[in-house]
Parts: C-alpha cells; structure tokens; sequence
C-alpha cells in the first residue's frame, strides 16, 4: 500500500483537518516535476542557464547578514541544528539549499505561549522554476505550522485533564483509606505499611533503572499524574502539598520528620491526604428518573460522602473508565505525532528526488527539534497512567492491566464471513421455493387465500420488516466504513464491540431463514372439515417464532453479541421512559427508526389480539370488531412520535434550543396526522379524509425540510457544492441529489392511505406492506446521510472523544482559600 493511502486510512476522522495535507503537497511536487520535464526537453534551456559557478556566487550577494559575531545571532531557528549531528556544522553555506527560521507568535509567543511558527527560506528562488519550489515550501510551512499548533493544543488540554485525574486519585486513595479503616490507623499499623510500600517503591526502582537507558533517566521530570501510592497516615498526620521521596533505609526517619520537599522522582511516594475528603463530594453520575426529577426540582446533585465498599466499587469503575477513555486520547496524540512526523519525512524524500537536492536533512532537523518532534510529555503521560493503571485497577497485574488500558483490535473472522453467506444462500434458496410452491399448488386461487391474507400476512410481515430494516441498517454500516464514518464514536459504542456489516448482516439473514421455514410451514389453506379449525400446530409457529426472537434478545448469557443487544435494549427503555432520561444521539436516533416501523408494531398488537383472543383456531380477523383494539390501534400509531417530541421537550429544557421546541412542533403535527390518517382507514368519511389530507400535507412538508437542511445540513445557498454544502463525503454529487429527490417522493407516500389509488391491483394488506417496506427502505438512506451531517460537525469541532463523568466533586471555594 502506498504511503498516502496509509496515511489517510490511519488518520482519526475527526482530526482529518488537522493533519498535514499530503496529497495536496504531492500535486505541487508534480508540478515541480511536469516543470523540469518541459524545461529537459526544451532546446533552449542550457543555452540561456547561468555558469553554475556564478549563478551560487551571485546567491551569496543576497543572503541574509549573520552578524559579525554569531553570538547575538537570532534570526535562525537554533532548532534547525541537532546537538547529535555536529559533523553538519561544517557543511559549506554555499550548498545549503533552505535555511528554516523561528518566528515567535505576536501574542503568547515564546516559551509558555503558543508554538513557535516556522518560515523556510528557499535560497535558490532564482534558478528556472524556483517559483514552483518556493510555492511548495511555503504551502509546507503552513502545514506544519498547523499541525504543530493542533498538537501542543492538544496536548495543554490533556495536561489540564491529568491535573483533574490526579485529584480524583487524591481523593479515591483517601476514599479506600476510610472505607478499610473507619477508625483510623494505629502507629504500629503506619510503620509496617510505609515500610513495606518503601520496599515496594524500590523494587520498581531498581526494575525501572535496568529497563531504561540511561539518557532518559536523567532527563525524565515528571510532574503530573505520579503514582499515588495509599499511605497508611492518619488525618492528623497527613502532610502538606509536596510528595515525599524516600527508600527502604530512611522510612520510619521520614515518617516521623514528615518532610515537605518537593520530588521529581517517578518513584516518589506520595502519602495520600485525608483533609482531601473535606473538600470532596460525590457527583450523581448515575442518569435515572429520581435524578432527573430531582434536577428538575434543582435539587443539588451533589451528595454527601458515605463511606461504604458499594461506593468506593462505583468510584472505582467510574475512575477505571475515565483512565482508559484518558489513554485512548494520549494513544491517538501519539500516533498523531508520528504519522505527521513520518509524512513531514516522506513528502521531503520526495521533493529530494525529483529537484535532485539535499533539503530534507536541514528541514527534518527542524522538525526532529520543534514541539510536534521533540516533546515527550505525551509519553511521559502514558508511562504514568500505565503505572498508575496497573498497580491500582489491575492489582498489579501488569498483563491485565495493558489488555485493558490497550484492547486487541477486533479481527473480522471467517467462520463470520462463512454463515453470513450461508444463511444468505439459504434466504435466496428458501424465497425462491416459496413462489415455487405457491405457483405449483395454485394457492392463490384458493378459498383460504383471503382468510390467509387478512390472518396470517401480517403476522408474518413483521419479521420481513424487521429483516429489511437490519439489512439497511448493515448497508449503513458498510457505507459509514467506506466513507469513514466513525458511527462507533458517535453512537457511544464500548471500543472492540461494535457489530460489522457482516455481523449484522448474519443477524437479518438468520432470522430471514428462520421466518422463511414458518412460512412453508403454514402454507396450510385448508382447514379440518370436522372442527372446521386449522392445525394448531402450524398456527402457533409464528408466535412460537416471534418468542424465540425475544428470548434471544433478552438472554444474559455472553453470547450472540450480548453487549450489542443490552445497548438496544438500554435504548428502547430510553425511548420509553423519555423525559426522565437524557437524550443522547443513540436514544433519539432509535426514536427516529421506530417512527418508520409503526406497521410493525401495529402488527405486535395484532400477535396480542389474534393469539390472545383464539382468533388463531379458526384463522378468523374479529380484532376490528373490538373497541380496545380500535383505540390502541391509535395508541401504538403514535407512541414512537410521542417518544421523539418528549426527547425534543427534554433537551429544550436543558439545552434552551429554540430549534428544539420548532422540532417538537414537528412532531406533535406528525401525530395529529398519524391520528387523523388512522381515523379516516377506520371511518371512511370525508370529513376525516380533508383532515388527514391537510395534516399529513403539513406533516410531510415540514419533516422533509427538516430531513434536508437540518439533519442531512443540504440546501445551503452558498455552498460551493451546488445547494448541497461544502464537505462531502461521497465524492459523486449525484448521489445527494438523487437522495433528496427520493426523499420527497417518499415522505409523500401517504397519500396512497388517502387517496386510496392503487397501481396495480393487489390485495390492501399487500399495498400496506409495500408502503411500509418503502418508508424503511427511506429510513435507510436518511441514516447514512443524517450520521454523515454528524460526523462533519464532530469534524468542525475536532470532537473524537466522549467526555466521562467523574466521580468526585471538589469545593471550588476550598481551593480558592488555600
């Protein structure tokens, strides 16, 4: 794979921006090249060239003034020299190619400020065609300045946050202190605990010292997220601010002089501090109805420290999930680092080779010494929340720990592969048998077909719905991956669970061929003309099938994607109990595709009626005939609107967003609508049919611009993409126009319910199904687009992590006061 491919596929999507734009720097270098081609081939070029000799004396005229001494000199960067490679030093100024300069920023410049900006200075600007090199160097001083800048960014904000662990760790090894021992610890309890911890510190010392060369011994200053070990010290003994080193030898003598200097040893130990839990009280983190009630009673969410081993695991666990999400950002800043590095590398390599110069050592000199080459704190980071991890959330046990700190990457398996395939071969196999079959018996021309039609067609289409909207759901996936979509991310999905397109395909083909085998099962048209029942047997297949489903979505067992169907099930309940839970883009992006399935949940409360009510005996449809079920025929029409218009009144008390109460407004006409459309199939009246035609014309208007300009973010009037928007994705235009058009025509489907018009003639209960298998089919595609607009916007924000709530709370007063 060549270099550029690598580069972009190992990106983090969100950073894209921010990483150097290679492929753009490699269009000025075949620029560069196409140039000196047409020059070689020219007659004239070695005709009208200066003497080589007068053209590098004629440079020397016009290169800046060193100074008379070099001591004062401080219009170069110093960092374009490496302290390793002093042999350049007598490198012959008159073969210097670039000359890289430190230009410190105007505001917050310098050291403490922001990053230094550098400016390449192309001394061979006048040979033929240096305006070409002189273009490329200046578009790559912007490159660099950007990524450099993006780096030290990144990395001052993750310095800010291991200042916040650090605390939070102050606080967790005071919280075990007290829950282990309420009472306090005794002197003798004190004495053999530092002694021992003493001891432990200097075996990892001496472990650390054979493992590390050294070089980076002496240079290694670490001042942030120390390895706090729990010192058994009493609340009165507890010392100030500063760490305290000590070893094997001196420990009693330090416990009872109690030092207050300060240490830069990794090593140090550092007593935690009971006063911490003065200050401290525990964040409500858990989201459940009482806190949301309470939040909206502005009952303070804080609570009261209580000492208990239930505690101390949830803080536990909750700080264990903040460390991991922690090193996952200083791993992609790593990597960040390395790939821009490696690329500055390339990209240089390449200049060399086509102008035949030597600039890339002087420029990589420059690179190898700035902030994005030279500063090791991301590292250093990464060391301590290694240590820190291991020794106190995997008991010491190194391997545990870095499994879990850095999870194997999930590897698609064949045997995935292979059933997918075999499943789908036997869906195909089992479909086209079903025509056979229904073609060789003539069952259409049945008696039975009606009964079969109104009976047992709905209750098999709930699976064809729910097979049809997997398999666009897995289409999604496959879409998403190719176009870099990071819906992992942005659904919240735990690292190393996500379902493939594969996985989710195995899942829609399995159940296609489980429903398919209770079709041919129950091709039954004719009923026993003694009991005049059909055979209960085969009537009960579906229910029995649809039982099945459920169990294996509920199952606790760890297996068939165990994690996958509990974050479905969490947000279901979500949707259900919505104003009582915060919304979250996984719960209203479920309440979205339960909106496009309202025929099969109409069908749910079908199952409920038929098999409840004996219907299923005698293959008889008496449901209509019943007041309960006309009325939640309504109800259930409606509750996935009602879902999303609670979602849109809770995030409109909590964020104030006007633009959620005017899509709540959406949908509460959408339910009217619904209502009045539900209404008018059970009443055939004219007044219900201007109803529903006026609603669902509101309706349908108001979701399809909203589709269009707010979730999709198309329609934009000064987009350079024609009434798209700037960032695309898909690189053929077409698609989103086609998109949009089908869009439409889609959202207008209901005036099939309305107008009663049919194309061909079918059955009503077939022209439902199709109907409905058109709305998913619709729901589809607003996914990919909807989670694109998503995705862009954590782009423009640079967002690719999810913030973890901490567990504890510091009086903000209290460190004001100290």
């Amino acid at each position: 794979m060549k270099f550029g491919k690598e580069f972009t596929a190992q990106m983090v999507p969100e950073w894209e921006g921010a990483y150097m734009d290679y492929n753009f720097l490699k269009t000025l270098l075949k620029e560069i090249l196409r140039f000196r081609q047409r020059t070689r081939s020219s007659p004239t070029t070695t005709a009208t060239a200066a003497p080589q000799g007068g053209l590098k004396r004629k440079l020397t005229l016009y290169r800046a003034f060193s100074g008379l001494t070099q001591k004062n000199n401080t219009n170069y960067n110093r960092m374009t020299k490496s302290p390793h490679q002093d042999e350049d030093d007598d490198e012959d100024i008159e073969s210097q190619i670039i000359l890289v300069n430190a230009v410190n920023n105007q505001v917050g410049g310098g050291e403490g400020g922001g990053p230094q900006s550098y400016q390449t200075t192309f001394l061979m600007a006048s040979d033929e065609g240096g305006e070409y090199e002189l273009v490329y160097f200046r578009r790559l001083d912007d490159e660099f300045n950007k990524v450099n800048k993006f780096y030290k960014c990144k990395v001052e904000e993750v310095l800010k946050e291991a200042d916040s662990l650090t605390k939070q760790m102050d606080a967790l090894i005071a919280f075990r202190i007290k829950v282990e021992n309420p009472t306090g610890w005794s002197h003798d309890d004190r004495k053999a605990q530092m002694t021992r911890l003493a001891s432990d510190v200097a075996a990892s010392a001496a472990a650390l010292s054979a493992t590390t060369p050294s070089g980076a011994r002496a240079s290694r200053n670490v001042h942030l997220m120390e390895v706090i070990e729990e010192g058994s010290i009493s609340h009165e003994q507890s010392s100030s601010d500063g760490s305290s080193s000590q070893d094997e030898d001196d420990a009693e003598k330090e416990e009872e002089e109690k030092p207050k200097k300060k240490s830069n040893n990794i090593n140090a130990v550092r007593p935690s501090q009971l006063e911490v839990l003065d200050r401290v009280k525990m964040n409500n983190t858990s989201e459940t109805p009482r806190s949301t009630i309470k939040g909206f009673l502005q009952i303070p969410g804080h609570k009261e420290l209580k000492f208990t081993r239930e505690n101390l695991r949830k803080v536990e666990e909750q700080l264990k999930r903040a460390f991991v999400e922690f090193y996952q950002k200083l791993r992609l800043l790593k990597s960040y680092s390395f790939l821009n590095t490696l690329a500055f590398s390339k990209i240089m390599k390449k200049y060399d080779k086509i102008t035949s110069r030597s600039a890339s050592a002087a420029y990589m000199r420059m690179v190898d010494n700035s902030y994005l080459g030279a500063s090791d704190d991301v590292t250093k980071l990464m060391e301590r929340v290694e240590a820190t991890f291991i020794k106190h959330f995997s008991n010491a046990n190194r391997s545990k720990g870095m499994n879990i700190l850095r999870p194997a990457a999930k590897r698609e398996r064949h045997r995935t592969t292979f059933t997918m395939g075999f499943f789908s071969g036997c869906t195909a196999a089992l479909f086209i048998a079903l025509i056979l079959v229904v073609r060789a018996r003539n069952i259409m021309d049945k008696e039975g077909r009606q009964k079969y039609m109104v009976t047992m067609f709905p209750i098999y289409s709930f699976f064809g719905f729910v097979v049809l909207h997997i398999v666009m759901y897995a289409a999604n996936i496959y879409f998403w991956r190719r176009y870099r979509v990071n819906y992992s991310f942005i659904f919240g999905f735990r690292p190393g669970t996500e379902l493939g397109y594969r996985q989710v395909f195995l899942v829609a083909f399995g159940i296609a061929v489980l429903a398919l085998c209770s079709v041919l099962s129950n091709l039954d048209m004719e009923m026993d003309p003694v009991t005049k029942d059909y055979q209960a047997f085969t009537e009960l297949i579906p229910l029995g099938l649809l039982t099945l489903l459920l169990v294996l979505l509920f199952l606790p067992f760890n297996i068939l994607y165990r994690s996958s169907r509990f974050f479905l099930l969490t947000c279901i309940f979500h949707c259900i109990a919505a104003p009582l839970y915060k919304v979250t883009l996984p719960d209203f992006f479920l309440a979205d595709q339960l909106t496009s399935q309202v025929q099969a949940i109409r069908s749910l409360e079908f199952y409920v009626c038929y098999y409840g009510w004996g219907d299923f005996r005698h293959r008889e449809n008496t449901c209509r005939d019943s007041g309960v079920y006309n009325t939640f025929y309504f109800v259930v029409a409606v509750i996935p609107f009602v879902s999303r218009l609670l979602q849109c009144l809770r995030r409109l008390f909590e964020e104030k967003d006007p633009m959620q109460g005017l899509n709540g407004l959406k949908y509460f006409v959408t339910i009217v609508a619904v209502t009045m459309r539900t209404a008018y199939s059970l009443n055939n009246s004219s007044a219900w049919l201007v109803l529903a035609g006026v609603f669902s014309a509101i309706a349908a208007i108001a979701s399809t611009y909203w589709d269009l300009v707010y979730d999709w973010g198309l329609l934009q009037r000064h987009s350079k993409n024609w009434w798209l928007r700037d960032k695309l994705l898909v690189p053929h235009k077409k698609v989103y126009y086609f998109a949009i058009v089908l869009n439409v025509l889609l959202r207008f489907a209901w005036l099939q319910t309305v107008l009663g018009y049919d194309l061909i003639p079918l059955h009503r209960e077939t022209t439902i199904v199709i109907f409905a298998s058109l709305e998913i089919i619709r729901r589809g595609i607003w996914n990919f687009f909807r989670l694109e607009n998503e995705h862009l916007n954590n782009v423009g924000k640079y967002r690719a992590f999810k913030s973890v709530p901490l567990p504890f709370n510091y009086d903000e007063d209290g460190d004001k006061d100290e």
